[in-house]
């Protein structure tokens, strides 16, 4: 209808006179054409071209990278997937959440983050009133159908959903399930990514108890302590969050569960190290070095994991630079 109107008007403004039977045979081949150019930012999926982005971009979480890798992978090589693709990511502040979603959208988007098609909301700036929630969930349903029903590979990130309200989180829920098919659109070719930093204590007690018995982390893996299971509990349990009153956990819509690590000492350094490049720093090892040990540390006596992550890394490089 929007390229039927854009020719309407066109032809208009050129006083061009045309039969109608003409003008609908323009107007099928205008829309051809603009089709073309909505999908012309769609990447040809590579997973080798993912894994290895993954594999240099992405420090220190051997797990995310291998759920990521996968369910990625699959979804976006399966003709007819049954649902949308549906991630949560779960860890403390800095430990590569948005970044992990930042590297899915460049591997599917010829223009990554800044493609049309990825929608990004942050809860406390897009969703701060609570009592706008009716207000809210209509314009996000609104927004969500709208999008796919133009582009249907549209991809969802949703940050802080853990202080969404549940009455916002509930209006997702329908573009989440299997066959999932709203006002005669259908979302299963839609990818919806939650960024949450619900779970982060769990995760870190468990790597810091697998620390402490002497084990090397990259041992650690989803079923060496039923890590998916204690995130999907302590969120569904967790009375500040949304999703306690979603329905989104009991009824299996999210795909992966997946635990960020908190960061060590050597995942830092990497940080820097490509910190230094976008700053266009000739990389120095020894500064690298004396930046991430710079960063505070926990547990208080073992120093063993960043309090920030790679948060803030940028800013404390740029001060030693100075």
């Amino acid at each position: 209808m929007k390229v039927r109107h854009f020719v309407i008007v066109l032809l208009l403004v050129s006083n061009i006179t045309l039969s109608s039977g003409f003008l609908d045979v323009f107007v099928a081949a205008a829309s051809v054409v603009y089709t073309y150019f909505e999908r012309d930012d769609l990447l040809l999926f590579d997973s080798k071209r993912l894994e290895e982005d993954l594999r240099e971009n992405f420090f220190g979480q051997h797990i995310a990278s291998n759920v990521i890798q996968r369910a990625v992978s699959s979804f976006m090589t399966d003709s007819k997937p049954n649902k949308p693709l549906v991630l949560s990511f779960h860890g403390t502040s800095g430990t590569g959440k948005n970044h992990a979603a930042k590297i899915i959208a460049r591997n599917v988007y010829k223009k990554g983050e800044d493609s049309k098609h990825v929608h990004t909301f942050i809860s406390e700036r897009h969703f701060p009133y609570k009592q706008k929630s009716d207000l809210y969930s209509a314009q996000l349903k609104q927004w969500i159908h709208e999008s796919v029903s133009r582009f249907p590979r549209s991809m969802f990130i949703f940050d802080r959903m853990d202080k969404m309200h549940p009455q916002l989180i509930y209006a997702i829920k329908p573009f989440l399930d299997y066959n999932a098919r709203v006002d005669g659109v259908s979302f299963r070719k839609a990818i919806f990514v939650f960024l949450s930093n619900a779970g982060g204590d769990v995760i870190t007690g468990v790597a810091l108890d697998f620390w402490r018995e002497g084990n090397i982390r990259e041992n650690l893996w989803m079923d060496s302590k039923e890590l998916e299971i204690k995130i999907s509990q302590n969120i569904f349990n967790d009375k500040n969050s949304g999703f306690l009153h979603s329905s989104i956990i009991d009824e299996h819509l999210v795909d992966h569960y997946i635990p960020f690590l908190p960061l060590e000492l050597k995942h830092v350094r990497q940080c820097v190290m490509v910190e230094m490049v976008h700053l266009n720093v000739t990389q120095d090892s020894d500064l690298a070095d004396e930046v991430a040990r710079d960063m505070p540390y926990f547990p208080k006596e073992e120093r063993i994991f960043a309090v920030k992550g790679c948060k803030s890394v940028r800013q404390k490089l740029a001060q030693h630079i100075d």
